[in-house]
């Protein structure tokens, strides 16, 4: 049965799905995707994925998308050509039928012209090859998709040619010999999806008859042609021992144990007689290899020149490497802290522990009969103070320093090997995202500096994509994103060709220091200029689209008003009303309008039903389509039409897709944890790479090679074990003095850092690698449950079945592997594998491909075979493979899996991706992993890995301390409480977590202590009946043992003391105003079941050319908040307080000195650290006039006079009320 989705009039695209049942497709040009009934899910990324070519359609034409005929299963995968061969009764199929409008750039002349094109030769000669034409560039990225709730899935032809010639041009298909640009033809030998060479060097079938016929060398390469590389057939089919490679055959052959499930590591062996394929595995052929290389085995062979020159593929040494050695070499090294320093810190902490437990019960045992409430809310917030003391101080007891090492990484990924002879790289491919919600908070600049760091990274391209989460659907981010695309083609290379650092423009174009060190290339200058100018223009285009969209829009407007006017008039002169008698029109719509005369589909500047922040269908569009596997290199300007010479330097970009998921009335969209989970489900199944790392749009990347060090530590030893790669935050624009403490180096280069020692780091939200079957919710391979006292009982729990190390061992058992990790319910029991196949679809939704591209990821994060301790690896170069194309069908699953309803009674939010439920998301999510049994790790790098912007805004600063704040409560009244975690996390792991949930609460007492000691001057009382010898010996203790372990983290964390002071002043004002603001939010939200908002925190646009008095502005703006209320208040009680005890001290007739320097020093302790929030009180430094400070001495001295004088003390009274006294008349 077909069902054909309904479209309204004026659609673009139509999705026609056709579930059939039976034989495959009925007609030869129908293309299905079969779905297998029972477990059969197994869609892999590397297999090649046939996309629309280059034919289109015409008025009417239907573009249909040829599928080939695909059998998933657990066990195998094979991709056939034949329409009809290899399907079963019970096979289900879905149709996709995609029909193109024609557009300007694509007439229908030219589209049936390009239909009726005769095929090349290759490709007219018959069999499998004559059914399939070559893939060419794909129209993916000139297509914007939509679709959501009762809408069909539709595409958006924005930019698209019909000349198959021009698109393989544009794409570098063209002849790379020198003054010949004729297009370059592909092989379907060797060389498919690639030229005639196994180097994939391009050129034109003339140039390569004369080449043949000269020396019979690749121009690219400089060795000769392959006896299967000629484009005939005949030659093909000649000769039973050539090289097998193109798809149809590679199927066909016996797999590997991991390549056999997953068709990834494809064998090169030649099948046996009875093409069963039986026999031992299919390992790499090193005889038949050595044959055809004309090598030897051992010194002297392929790999190895015999000279030791370096004349053949490795550089020369004086002995032969050894080449084993490259796995026993770890990728990353811990080193713990000087004993030195750690011994001694222990030390302090266990003295300082034993000093309180001393004072404390001092001062239990000694109250204070004078004032015995003062004395109770004394000891009840010192007993409070110093519980709290020691959940922040336990898991500092084991700090460690990591390190990673780059040189390895790419020794043992990304040289030669012999199952990679052509050094692809190995790396496993990373998706990274970046969420943004709104283009007035966060300007589009900001986000496109990120994106072309991003994009500039040093990494693998094709290994590489970039996903926007436009959370807002705005028009503004879109076309922004589209221009950040167009300039990205001058700025990646041009970062490349020089090795920019760092690879933001913003940044390096704003940097003081000497641009020109280290550079030697004399064009350095002039391109430098060149690229600089370019990107001064970019900033100016990306700052009018605001106002080219409002005038672009108004004018669409203002024509769509005219046209309806004018269709009512016709519609009257029809009917033979008068033109006066008309009724006056409705108020039309104000749409937006996209650049190429079409509404955009998102977010309108004026809300309407549809297209509203919260009501608008889901949008993707891949900017940049997926790179080729193989590098192509630029040329001059005068040829490629560039702005600098790019000769030499990889021209690729990484995949860049806008995202825009749908949002409707009536659901909950969970803010920023439910569009990170529809960017997981989108790049599942458009890139699917094992890992992904998130950032926020205003955290860009500074060190360009952070991805491979966050890699080291998820490729090494153990690295299967870790969920994430935790990079410390850094920040720019903060003033010299950080004033609030933005930068927060205690808390990420001390608490972090010893977190990292026990069961590692916290999820802080952004600049985080995942693994991406953590966030699936699976377990690790290998777990630990401690039990008994202080958790001193450990059980090792190997949740994966592990192989033997014996080669043959592990060939036996590969059918028993397991292809996931465990699937574990609430009370962490593995389900059997029936059960967990079964819960598959319920638990992640109901799109078959996204669930199919689950064992992809985990076989791909996988460590090799090789590493030591891998129990279950890959093997050596099984992702060194091109990524699949993307095509309509491919984009049009994504759209499904955005929509509003697909979370919709799964798991998503409550077990699986981000967790849904509050504020601070990142840390609940981090705590789940870390509950399943995984571990994380802190990576500092020497240049910092990213670097953001924080608020210097007093009252910015305090709303994101609230938000914080609110969180932690959430979480200590959730099950997510670190007292309900499993035996799986270690004890002070548990404590770590349970002081996240406990530190807003201080607030409450650090509020009645900060008031204390203005009440003691005030009624001439204090905590204490007297100062005595043992009080002030014990307070001294607890004081000096607090300032050496100061000093003792600074020296093994690397901070300043200016910095740990800035954050202790930081700690009382936060304590002050945010925290108890969000122990009471939480509080109603847990009671009365109030829900909780906040408002987005607005990102700098940059500081610019403005110099320094304008770049930090917004530290001096006083915005009046609530939150501002109980700091103002202590401040001005304990001023009032200390001239009031003063003045009565000096008035008294037996002064109590001790009682006044006790109130007052406290009350100068709360008063210094709350100078910060003084001074932001204040303004800009200057502006406050004089006679402010002047009123302000009076009238605290008035005030101080007139308590004396209202409560005299005793001795003093006659005095003052007799004898020429001041009195009321």
């Amino acid at each position: 049965m077909s069902r054909r989705l309904s479209l309204p009039a004026g659609s673009q695209v139509t999705v026609t799905v056709s579930p059939t049942r039976g034989k495959a497709a009925e007609s030869p040009g129908d293309g299905v995707i079969k779905r297998s009934g029972g477990g059969g899910i197994g869609l892999t990324s590397p297999a090649p994925r046939h996309s629309l070519g280059g034919a289109l359609a015409s008025s009417t034409t239907v573009a249909t998308l040829q599928l080939s005929p695909v059998r998933r299963s657990w066990g195998s995968r094979y991709a056939s050509l034949d329409g009809g061969a290899g399907v079963g009764d019970s096979a289900e199929f879905v149709h996709y039928t995609v029909h193109i409008p024609p557009t300007p750039e694509r007439n229908v002349a030219a589209s049936a012209d390009s239909i009726d094109e005769p095929a090349p030769a290759a490709y007219q000669d018959g069999g499998a090859a004559a059914e399939v034409r070559p893939p060419q560039r794909s129209y993916i990225s000139g297509t914007i998709f939509t679709g959501g709730l009762n809408q069909a899935t539709r595409g958006h032809v924005l930019n698209t040619s019909g000349n198959s010639t021009a698109v393989a041009a544009s794409g570098n298909m063209s002849c790379k010999m020198r003054g010949c640009d004729m297009p370059a033809f592909l092989a379907s030998g060797a060389g498919a999806g690639g030229g005639p060479c196994d180097c994939g060097f391009m050129i034109c079938r003339e140039c390569y008859a004369d080449c043949v016929a000269a020396a019979g060398n690749c121009p690219g390469c400089k060795e000769p042609y392959s006896a299967g590389s000629d484009t005939d057939d005949d030659d093909v089919d000649g000769e039973d021992d050539e090289a097998v490679s193109s798809s149809e055959e590679r199927d066909q052959l016996p797999l590997t144990s991991m390549a056999k499930r997953f068709s990834i590591m494809h064998s090169v062996k030649i099948p046996s007689n009875n093409g069963g394929g039986g026999g031992k595995p299919a390992e790499f052929d090193h005889a038949r290899w050595l044959f055809e290389t004309k090598g030897t085995y051992g010194y002297g062979n392929a790999l190895w020149p015999k000279d030791g020159n370096g004349g053949g593929g490795f550089a020369g040494f004086e002995e032969p490497p050894n080449f084993g050695s490259r796995c026993r070499r770890p990728l990353t090294r811990k080193t713990s802290v000087s004993q030195a320093i750690l011994s001694p810190y222990r030390l302090l902490i266990a003295i300082r522990l034993v000093a309180l437990g001393f004072f404390l019960t001092w001062r239990i045992r000694h109250p204070n009969p004078e004032a015995v409430w003062l004395w109770a809310l004394s000891v009840t917030c010192e007993v409070w103070f110093a519980f709290s003391w020691l959940l922040d101080s336990l898991p500092k007891l084991c700090p460690i320093h990591r390190a990673a090492d780059l040189d390895v990484l790419a020794e043992r990924f990304e040289l030669p090997t012999a199952r990679n002879p052509k050094g692809h790289s190995d790396l496993p491919g990373i998706d990274v995202f970046v969420s943004t919600a709104d283009p007035e908070k966060e300007p589009p600049l900001v986000t496109a500096n990120t994106i072309l760091s991003i994009l500039a990274a040093d990494y693998p391209v094709e290994k590489l994509a970039c996903y926007l989460s436009d959370d807002g659907g705005a028009l503004l981010t879109f076309e922004a994103l589209a221009e950040t695309a167009s300039f990205a083609r001058t700025w990646v290379p041009f970062c490349r060709k020089h090795g920019v650092e760092p690879r933001c423009p913003e940044a390096y174009f704003g940097q003081k220091r000497d641009f020109l060190r280290n550079k030697v290339r004399v064009d350095f200058v002039r391109e430098r200029r060149k690229v600089k100018r370019e990107y001064d223009e970019f900033k100016v285009r990306v700052n009018s689209l605001p106002e080219a969209i409002r005038r672009r829009s108004d004018a669409y407007n203002a024509g769509e008003e005219l046209r309806a006017r004018r269709m009512q008039q016709e519609e009257a002169m029809a009917a033979g009303t008068l033109p006066g008698a008309l009724p006056e029109a409705a108020a039309a719509v104000k749409a937006t309008w996209m650049s190429d005369g079409s509404q955009w589909p998102g977010t309108w500047l004026t809300s309407a039903p549809d297209h509203s922040r919260g009501d608008h269908a889901g949008i993707i569009q891949a900017m940049l389509a997926p790179p080729t596997s193989e590098p192509v290199l630029g040329a001059e300007p005068a040829e490629s039409g560039g702005l600098i010479d790019t000769t030499g330097v990889d021209i690729r970009l990484p995949m860049l897709v806008y995202v825009s998921r749908e949002k409707r009335p009536g659901y909950d969209h969970n803010k920023k944890a439910g569009a990170m989970n529809a960017l997981v489900r989108t790049s599942a199944i458009m890139s699917n790479g094992p890992f992904i790392l998130n950032l926020d749009c205003d955290h860009y990347v500074h060190n360009s090679a952070a991805l491979r060090e966050g890699m080291c530590f998820m490729l090494d030893r153990g690295g299967d074990r870790v969920c994430y790669v935790q990079f410390p935050q850094r920040f720019e624009g903060i003033d010299p003095n950080d004033r609030y403490a933005n930068h927060n180096l205690v808390f990420f280069d001390v608490a972090m850092r010893a977190m990292d020692g026990l069961q590692g780091p916290m999820y802080v939200g952004t600049g985080c690698v995942f693994r991406r079957t953590a966030l699936y919710g699976f377990s690790p391979p290998r777990a630990t449950e401690h039990h008994g006292w202080l958790g001193r009982k450990k059980i090792k729990l190997f949740l994966r079945k592990p192989t033997m190390g014996k080669k043959t061992d592990r060939e036996n058992n590969n059918d028993r592997e397991m292809m996931l990790p465990p699937i574990e319910d609430d009370a962490f029991q593995q389900l059997d594998d029936i059960e967990s196949s079964a819960l598959l679809p319920r638990r992640f939704g109901s799109s078959a491909t996204f669930v199919a591209s689950i064992p992809v990821a985990e076989y791909q994060g996988r460590l090799l075979q090789d590493t030591p301790g891998a129990h279950q690896g890959r093997p050596a170069g099984a992702l060194a493979v091109p990524r699949e194309p993307l095509d309509a069908a491919t984009v049009a699953e994504a759209i499904s899996v955005i929509s509003c309803f697909y979370e919709d009674k799964t798991e998503w939010g409550r077990r699986i991706g981000w967790i849904y439920g509050s504020v601070t998301e990142d840390v609940v999510t981090g705590y789940r992993m870390h509950n399943r049994g995984w571990r994380s790790v802190y990576c500092v790098t020497r240049r910092d890995a990213f670097r953001g912007t924080a608020p210097i805004n007093l009252t910015d600063r305090l709303h994101q301390v609230l938000r914080w704040a609110t969180g932690s409560v959430e979480i200590f009244f959730s099950r997510n409480n670190a007292l309900f975690a499993s035996p799986r996390m270690k004890l002070l792991q548990r404590v770590a977590y349970f002081n996240v949930g406990m530190y807003p609460f201080t607030s409450v007492f650090l509020l009645v202590y900060c008031v204390l000691p203005a009440v003691s001057l005030f009624s001439g009382k204090f905590i204490v009946q007297s100062l005595n010898a043992t009080f002030l010996a014990l307070l001294l203790v607890i004081t000096v043992t607090l300032c050496m372990l100061a000093l003792l983290e600074i020296k093994w964390s690397g901070i300043t003391l200016h910095e740990w002071w800035r954050n202790e002043q930081f700690w009382v004002i936060g304590g002050t105003s945010a925290h108890p603001a969000a122990v009471l939010q939480g509080l109603l939200k847990v009671i009365a079941g109030v829900d909780i908002s906040f408002t987005l925190t607005s990102k700098p646009g940059g500081a610019g050319d403005d110099g320094e008095e304008e770049a930090f502005a917004e530290l001096y703006e006083v915005r009046w908040s609530f939150l501002m209320v109980p700091p103002v208040t202590i401040m001005m009680v304990n001023a009032v307080a200390v001239a009031v005890a003063s003045a009565r001290t000096l008035y008294s007739e037996f002064p109590q000195w001790s009682k006044l320097l006790g109130g007052a020093f406290f009350s100068f302790w709360v008063l210094c650290h709350l100078y910060p929030f003084a001074k932001g009180l204040l303004g800009r430094r200057g502006r406050v006039p004089t006679i402010v400070f002047v009123w302000s001495g009076l009238i605290s001295m008035t005030i101080s006079l007139l308590w004396v004088y209202i409560s005299p003390p005793a001795g003093a009274r006659e005095l003052i009320g007799g004898g020429g006294g001041f009195s009321f008349p």
